[in-house]
């Protein structure tokens, strides 16, 4: 007995230890001994945890290394929503929301801000229980994510166990938000090692990024230099700060990389100008990208009482930097159509490098903007990365002209279908008024079998085009309709496909009512949107009742979603679709059926490993229907392992960790109870 105690406290003083190095290394940029004698600590607390396998704690150093490869990605919700920051492109603007800030909290008052880089990352969130890391997550839709875990883990800046330091080191439970991002050279680099091993190579920092935290192989994922950096929290069950300066030192004491270097409390909006400016001149400086600077309130109780708005706070803005610009020709303008039957201008032009990006296509969005900038083809134009990122035709080099170059007009027949395009009547765009148009026909499915809407698996856009073109499916109640032959008769479609793609079809029957709305595409009814009005409409009939006055009662409902929605369900055509989903079966469930029901299943976190008789689709929406979550890997929060045949590592990790193993046939009982 004394010799395992002794063991143990050698044990927990080397973590201590090497979690001390890695920070003093990977967040603080200053080492206190050498990569040998850090090397020779890890080699003994390896040997040690060898020889007494059941010390090992999953927040061990030695727990980084990546494990088996996911299927897929579960889900994670943020317990308080990842809103994303209104953003601000001038000095004007800047004073302006200066201006707003102080009307709103009254006179008297005046803030302080605070001003940090705006890092060029991937947005997630970890969550710390009782300082050990239990969960990390992308920020996704702002209310449920998806869940990263295994990848965040293998990120040596990220802390699997925070240091005992600060106000937050007694927190029970403590939600981190930061970005994940990767360094210029250590892009650099990766990049010239894929070019050695002939693999593609990534664009930039962001995308690589972006790119290695969603590996569903989180081997892969240790293998990439990603680092992050800590600038908010969500949840804190503990003594927490009063202002948002005091939260980044608390991170930065918990042994969190944080931007403190940079960041720097203001007194007036005179010195956030000043501020914003010396970032923007350090800018190609820093060894990693930022594309601008995070302006925030200081005081969390004036944080609280200015608020939020639907997607974004109003305590904070995001103050970008001038886009990144570049010189190319427009070789063509080409049309495509929407789902809405909206005819869209693209700019095919000479490809050109912004910012490490080749660009080659920029939208001109409609006529108007056409005909404000006398974008034509031929001509010689200056473009830009809107935010760093979306391409946009900012003026033409009118000089460069072609002496025979004309207007451009966007025509008045659909390309697709050559039916007529129409301008309505204060609309911006033309549309294309065929209904049935194969293009807006192939749209419309396309986005209604999306990951985000009803989740159909295996409805790609090349089987979705043969559907429409062999006029089986003529709108998405149709799909309803669809049998294995009638798959099977289509180009490259094996029998097990066909089968498959039925039983996932089948299982989005009773999708959350407010994915189904937002599948319908609806415009201006966006995911966020349609969970706000399915909060307050128990079924789809409810809300095609409501009018005007009543839909704009909701918080977060104005006037033209009101209208909208009202337009939708008054449209004959519409009607005629909705109408076809009841007797196909397709019974949408609702926010207050999914929360009130008392299965078993209920809040439960569910993984499954193995293949099962019932389609892995229809299981999971059976678990969704019984108001439990489906994630992807087995954590301590798992409950459920359901096992079929040839389970994976999985079964390993959940007998170690204790959770409970279901074989089918007992998945099935217990949903049935």
């Amino acid at each position: 007995m004394i010799m395992q105690t002794t063991f143990e406290q050698e044990i927990m003083d080397l973590r201590q230890e090497i979690r001390r190095h890695e920070h003093l290394y990977y967040n603080m940029d200053a080492p206190e001994i050498t990569d040998a004698e850090y090397d020779a600590l890890f080699r003994r607390l390896e040997f040690l945890e060898q020889e007494h396998p059941e010390l090992i704690t999953r927040d061990s150093p030695t727990q980084r290394v990546g494990g088996a490869g996911l299927d897929k990605f579960g889900q994670i919700p943020h317990a308080y929503p990842m809103l994303s920051l209104s953003n601000v492109f001038g000095e004007n603007e800047m004073s302006d929301f200066d201006a707003r800030t102080r009307k709103a909290l009254g006179s008297g008052v005046t803030p302080e801000y605070v001003v940090e880089p705006k890092y060029d990352g991937v947005a997630v969130e970890l969550v710390y229980e009782k300082g050990t890391l239990v969960s990390g997550s992308t920020r996704g839709d702002g209310l449920v994510g998806e869940d990263i875990t295994a990848n965040v883990r293998t990120i040596r800046a990220v802390p699997l166990r925070l240091l005992p330091n600060g106000i937050f080191a007694s927190a029970n439970l403590l939600d981190v938000r930061g970005e994940i991002f990767m360094n210029r050279n250590d892009f650099d680099r990766l990049n010239r090692s894929r070019e050695e091993l002939g693999e593609q190579v990534f664009a930039n920092p962001r995308n690589a990024s972006a790119g290695s935290v969603r590996q569903l192989d989180s081997q892969v994922t240790a293998t990439r230099p990603l680092r992050f950096v800590a600038h908010g929290v969500g949840r804190v069950e503990g003594a927490a700060p009063t202002t948002h300066i005091e939260i980044v030192q608390n991170l930065a004491r918990a042994g969190l990389p944080a931007s403190l270097e940079y960041t720097k409390p203001c007194c007036t909006i005179a010195d956030v100008l000043e501020h914003y400016r010396f970032l923007q001149r350090i800018r190609q400086d820093l060894p990693y990208e930022i594309d601008g600077a995070v302006i925030k309130i200081n005081s969390l109780t004036q944080q609280a009482a200015l608020g939020v708005k639907t997607r974004s706070p109003r305590w904070a803005v995001a103050f970008k930097f001038a886009p990144l610009q570049a010189t190319t020709v427009v070789r063509r303008i080409e049309v495509g159509v929407g789902r809405t039957g909206v005819l869209t201008p693209v700019a095919l032009m000479q490809p050109v490098e912004i910012g490490g990006v080749t660009v080659s296509r920029a939208t001109l969005h409609n006529q108007d903007e056409i005909d404000r900038k006398d974008v034509r083809e031929g001509d010689t134009v200056v473009i830009q990365r809107a935010g760093d990122v979306i391409p946009e035709v900012v003026r033409v080099v009118v000089d460069k002209r072609p002496t025979d170059s004309q207007p451009y007009n966007i025509p008045d027949e659909c390309p697709v279908c050559g039916a007529e395009a129409l301008r309505i009547p204060d609309q911006a765009a033309k549309r294309c008024m065929n209904i049935s148009c194969p293009a807006r026909v192939v749209e419309t499915i396309r986005h209604f079998v999306s990951r985000g809407a009803m989740d159909i698996e295996g409805l790609g856009v090349k089987l979705i085009e043969q559907l429409v073109t062999k006029r089986h499916v003529k709108d998405p109640a149709d799909l309803y309709y669809l049998d294995a032959d009638t798959l099977k008769s289509l180009e490259r479609m094996a029998d097990k496909s066909a089968s498959k793609i039925v039983a996932a079809i089948n299982a989005s029957k009773s999708a959350p009512a407010d994915r189904f709305l937002y599948a319908l595409g609806l415009p201006l009814v966006g995911e966020h949107v349609a969970r706000l009005l399915m909060e307050r409409y128990t079924d789809m009939e409810k809300l095609s009742r409501a009018g005007l006055a009543e839909l704009q009662e909701i918080p977060g409902i104005g006037p033209e979603v009101s209208q909208s929605v009202v337009l939708f369900f008054k449209d004959p055509k519409n009607k005629k679709m909705l109408s076809k989903f009841g007797p196909a079966g397709v019974a949408p469930v609702s926010l207050s059926q999914r929360t009130s029901r008392e299965s078993p299943a209920k809040d439960k976190n569910f993984v499954f490993t193995g293949t099962l008789i019932m389609p892995r689709a229809e299981a999971k929406a059976l678990v969704i229907q019984s108001g439990g979550r489906v994630t992807g890997s087995v954590t301590k929060k798992t409950d459920f392992l359901v096992v079929g045949e040839d389970p994976g590592s999985k079964l390993d990790s959940a007998q170690s960790l204790g959770v409970r193993v279901l074989n089918e046939p007992e998945f099935r009982q217990l949903l049935e109870a």
